[in-house]
């Protein structure tokens, strides 16, 4: 049935949501001849402008999504904060990858991490904190410091409290406790030498590709930079992309797929997390890999066969835009958004806060000193 609809051209995918993420979803899902609908709870997110079938902040919830799912023949998601009772109610009534079985899997980070356990996977150490007491028994087992986390919604840094003596545990756990109901877990602090990224999509045909691994420099637990490939041993990329087609087959996931990773100092390949959706640091396959990470996505949901996922020149590297004051979403110097030999991509947010995501550049080159270079003069055209 989905064949037929993309063969004459019907083929309405439709996402959980409506920001940068969905927009750049629905710019390949366009140019590979298919329809676009969203869905938020909010009218006016970047994605809603970029379609008539938008479905955000239109009357009762309920009676929104049934809309919606109407209008729509496969469903994807935006992020993975979604209630798995909302996606079983859909998966009743039309397709929707990834599959609420996966987002069981993966949106509470501890069994996240037992699931990748069992699947033969290289973790920090890591356990469950029900009390106070718990944490301090971790600590006097595994060392100081360590990550205290949310079990579920944090990101960007949200959520996660580092613990460096016994002293701090009390203040540290209260905080994420104190409006928190989803539970407490404790992690190792990783000593590394960088954080790695490898994107994988796989489709609901069980085809898999991988694209390079990539380096993720953060600024205050928010992506700054990513450098494509990383400039590490061919050993430790391969395992790399192997631990992270081990994480989407452990989840049994269909779509395209972010695994964040650790090189330990004692050069070590950890698993840190996965995100079942496109992922920041695979902005970078836009214009650097023959197919982005957003295409293989539609690809992937839709049964479409697989795209190449290797870099068209030798290197990459997306640099973040983020706010730097709260505000209007609109640069205060658009006189300078030259960006040369770069690529330019804004988000369209109305408003602009400190740390949020307001765009990116994309820079590609034959060597990854280059892109960097190129990249990092472009960035420093733009202020919020």
């Amino acid at each position: 049935m989905l064949q037929s609809k993309i063969d004459n051209g019907s083929l309405i995918v439709g996402v959980l949501g409506a920001g940068q993420l969905a927009k750049m979803l629905a710019n390949d899902a366009y140019r590979l001849g298919l329809r676009f609908a969203t869905i938020e709870d909010k009218p006016g997110s970047p994605a809603s402008f970029m379609t008539k079938l938008d479905f955000s902040g239109k009357g009762n919830d309920r009676e929104r999504l049934d809309e919606f799912i109407r209008n729509v023949d496969v469903i994807t998601l935006e992020n993975e904060f979604i209630d798995p009772e909302i996606l079983e109610y859909i998966e009743q009534l039309k397709p929707v990858y990834p599959s609420s079985k996966t987002l069981n899997l993966i949106q509470d980070k501890y069994t996240q991490k037992n699931t990748f356990r069992d699947a033969g996977l290289d973790l920090a150490n890591y356990a469950k904190m029900d009390n106070i007491e718990d944490c301090k028994e971790f600590g006097a087992r595994f060392g100081y410091p360590f990550v205290l986390k949310s079990r579920k919604y944090g990101y960007d840094g949200y959520g996660n409290e580092t613990v460096d003596s016994e002293v701090e545990i009390e203040r540290a756990y209260n905080n994420l406790t104190k409006n928190n109901k989803s539970g407490i877990l404790a992690e190792s602090f990783v000593r590394f030498t960088k954080e790695l990224a490898v994107m994988v999509a796989r489709s609901k045909n069980g085809e898999v590709v991988v694209y390079p691994c990539v380096e993720t420099i953060q600024r205050n637990h928010i992506c700054h930079k990513v450098i494509a490939p990383a400039q590490i041993d061919d050993k430790i990329t391969e395992k790399a992309k192997q631990s992270a087609v081990k994480c989407v087959e452990a989840i049994n996931g269909v779509g395209v797929f972010g695994i964040e990773l650790f090189l330990t100092t004692d050069g070590e390949v950890l698993v840190n997390e996965i995100a079942p959706r496109p992922h920041n640091s695979g902005h970078y396959t836009i214009e650097g890999c023959y197919t982005s990470q957003y295409e293989n996505a539609i690809r992937a949901i839709t049964g479409l066969p697989l795209g190449n996922t290797d870099l068209i020149m030798g290197a990459a590297c997306m640099i973040n835009l983020l706010g730097e004051r709260d505000g209007s979403g609109v640069p205060r110097n658009p006189d300078k958004m030259l960006t040369k030999k770069a690529k330019l991509h804004l988000y369209d947010k109305t408003e602009s806060r400190v740390g949020r995501k307001m765009g990116h550049i994309t820079a590609i080159a034959t060597t990854v000193e280059q892109a960097v270079s190129i990249a990092e003069d472009a960035a420093n055209n733009f202020k919020w």
